[in-house]
């Protein structure tokens, strides 16, 4: 009986081309440099702080320059405590603690932070737009190294721009951090497996337009890009009526309701895209 489903190779489907010199540079040229993000503990930001920070990142978008993509991705896994039983430096009150909440499930976040340099007829493609019907293999910018220097100073000065808030840290991922080392698993390794537990094994991955799976993982997927959906008024915070008091205001970021309290394994995009009108 011979099997007629269609199998393919990861490497034909893989849109990504090589990593150098700490850049990501995809099989359409396009290039992309990877920060890792540390964002403020939960319950601990003021509507004025919120207000401070949503500034600090209009202002470091605006220094990007045209047909660029920011796109800041937020993974929110289930995981258990570990607790630090073993560690003998530990006071009494400390120790009782760690074996507390030893084993106890948590929602463990990881923030990252893409931009990505690409072109004007990149920004205007549809799913029938390929490499047969633009007459050259690649676009004209990405043999410009005058582009893709002032790109990568656009950069500089974005990550200087974040990194003057004391409330936001971004820090640029190596290539070992992106690939992976023998030791260690990489940013990309998380993709084939959707999990972060060193060298995870290689699932199967499945993607059709009814199911999408990695592994034992169904994947569900919701898109959010029509201004009709969203509310007339969006604020950059909200207040959280469960931990406040007449006296004191407990504030959430309005994309809490798909963050930290979402409970289920899930991963939250956004993206701006700078182009011109």
């Amino acid at each position: 009986m011979r099997n007629t489903s269609k199998v393919t190779t990861l490497e034909s489907k893989f849109p990504l081309l090589a990593v150098e010199q700490g850049c990501i540079v995809s099989k359409d040229a396009d290039i992309t440099v990877a920060f890792r993000v540390e964002l403020p503990e939960l319950f601990t930001v003021t509507s004025a702080e919120y207000e401070a920070m949503h500034a600090e990142w209009h202002k470091a978008v605006k220094v990007l320059p045209d047909f660029t993509i920011v796109h800041k991705q937020d993974w929110f896994v289930k995981e258990r405590y570990a607790g630090r039983l073993s560690d003998g430096e530990l006071s009494f009150l400390a120790r009782a603690s760690e074996r507390h909440f030893n084993e106890r499930p948590f929602l463990d976040h990881a923030c990252y932070l893409f931009l990505t340099k690409t072109t004007r007829q990149r920004m205007a493609r549809q799913s029938n737009f390929s490499s047969l019907c633009r007459g050259t293999i690649l676009p004209k910018e990405v043999g410009n190294r005058e582009e893709v220097a002032k790109f990568m100073e656009a950069v500089d000065q974005f990550e200087r721009i974040i990194n003057d808030d004391d409330r936001i840290r971004l820090t640029r991922m190596t290539e070992e951090e992106l690939v992976g080392t023998k030791e260690k698993s990489g940013l990309l390794d998380r993709y084939f497996s959707l999990s972060d537990t060193g060298h995870a094994s290689l699932e199967d991955i499945r993607l059709g337009a009814d199911l999408v799976r990695v592994g034992d993982n169904r994947l569900c997927l919701h898109t959010l890009s029509d201004t009709d959906d969203l509310p007339a008024v969006v604020s950059t915070d909200s207040r959280y009526e469960r931990l406040s008091t007449d006296r004191s205001d407990c504030r959430l970021s309005f994309a809490a309701p798909v963050g930290l309290m979402l409970s289920c394994n899930h991963l939250f995009n956004q993206y701006v895209r700078q182009e011109v009108v």
